[in-house]
């Protein structure tokens, strides 16, 4: 039985990746994610925003009280020679690459096209085997069209794709109006993956003190939903790979991605729930699903449920949200039956 699988140009030993999470903040951390047994590591995200923040705060430094003294022109070097803090990400990358067995995938996470994205060619020259792009965004300001943020997002791949040769998968979320034609842009632009989806962390207010306060709420196997449906829908139409990440907690929730058409599932909130020995713990209960069922590969199963393959194709469209609204009926005495 082969549980292998490609993802990204990248062979691994099977489709549980460990996402993006606090797991990874440390070298110890990565190691102890390849023990548990996962295949591979996407890293936690270095913001646009940090970046930013060193190169105001550094620059601040340099600058100040410059003109205080004639001497104190030359006093300081350029700001490029300095290194930022930032430089902290690219050496635990480098430090990964050195540690582990397995693939180690940094992500950077912003918006803009400004000063971070050179940080893609540090991580690709520090030893990463890919890198995630994440474009987290809630677009909150009203004059910005549509159309306008379609194209920054394309704009920043566009960028970065140029700059490095390493793979580049782009994480985002669920909200365009037509999400397939934005996938296939993607593809078109350069994008060797899809990871579906990225949450957005809605923040909660404090009745007591009225302040909005943030507030992460773990992922559960109901969340696996929306990134299935869209994959087994964009499974064969469009070519890039796809990762599932989001409510993956069992390894039904790794088959069902698997037969949507996704090449890896990723998991962050089980093992930050439950320790990172889930990954083999999963691995493990995956072979046993597979063995009873007569499946010799992971191969053999990707894609088998895609809306190009499944008999009633329609089940992924209107038809399915009329067949859902209509499965709930009423009985004479009043109450809801299904």
């Amino acid at each position: 039985m082969s549980l292998k699988t490609s993802y990204l140009g990248l062979e691994l030993e099977h489709p549980l990746v460990a996402s993006a999470s606090p797991l990874s903040y440390s070298l110890e951390g990565i190691r102890q994610l390849e023990d548990g047994g996962a295949s591979a590591v996407v890293m936690h995200s270095l913001f646009e925003e940090q970046i930013e923040q060193e190169g105001k705060v550094l620059d601040h430094f340099l600058h100040y009280g410059t003109f205080s003294h004639f001497e104190a022109l030359d006093y300081f070097p350029e700001p490029e020679q300095f290194n930022l803090g930032s430089e902290d990400y690219v050496e635990l990358v480098r430090s990964a690459k050195a540690a582990v067995d397995i693939p180690v995938i940094p992500s950077l996470n912003g918006i803009t096209d400004h000063g971070w994205l050179r940080y893609a060619k540090y991580l690709e020259d520090a030893g990463a085997d890919a890198l995630e792009l994440n474009l987290y965004h809630l677009v909150t300001d009203p004059e910005l069209s549509a159309t306008e943020i379609e194209e920054r997002y394309l704009h920043i791949l566009g960028s970065v794709r140029e700059s490095i040769k390493i793979p580049v998968a782009v994480k985002v979320g669920p909200y365009f109006s037509s999400f397939a034609h934005m996938a296939k842009l993607f593809a078109k632009q350069g994008a060797n993956g899809l990871v579906l989806f990225n949450r957005f962390y809605q923040p909660d207010f404090d009745l007591e003190t009225l302040d909005v306060k943030a507030n992460l709420v773990l992922s559960n196997s109901h969340d696996l939903r929306l990134p299935l449906t869209w994959i087994a829908i964009l499974y064969g139409r469009v070519p890039v790979d796809f990762a599932l990440t989001s409510g993956v907690h069992s390894h039904f929730d790794v088959l069902k991605g698997l037969m949507a058409g996704a090449s890896v599932t990723m998991m962050a909130s089980e093992p930050l729930r439950n320790g990172v020995a889930r990954f083999r713990e999963i691995q493990d209960a995956l072979i046993q699903w597979m063995d009873d069922h007569d499946y010799d590969s992971v191969t053999q199963m990707k894609g088998s449920m895609s809306q190009l393959n499944v008999a009633n194709p329609e089940a992924f469209e209107r038809a399915n949200y009329m067949k859902v609204l209509q499965s709930w009926r009423q009985d004479p005495t009043g109450v809801l039956s299904r």
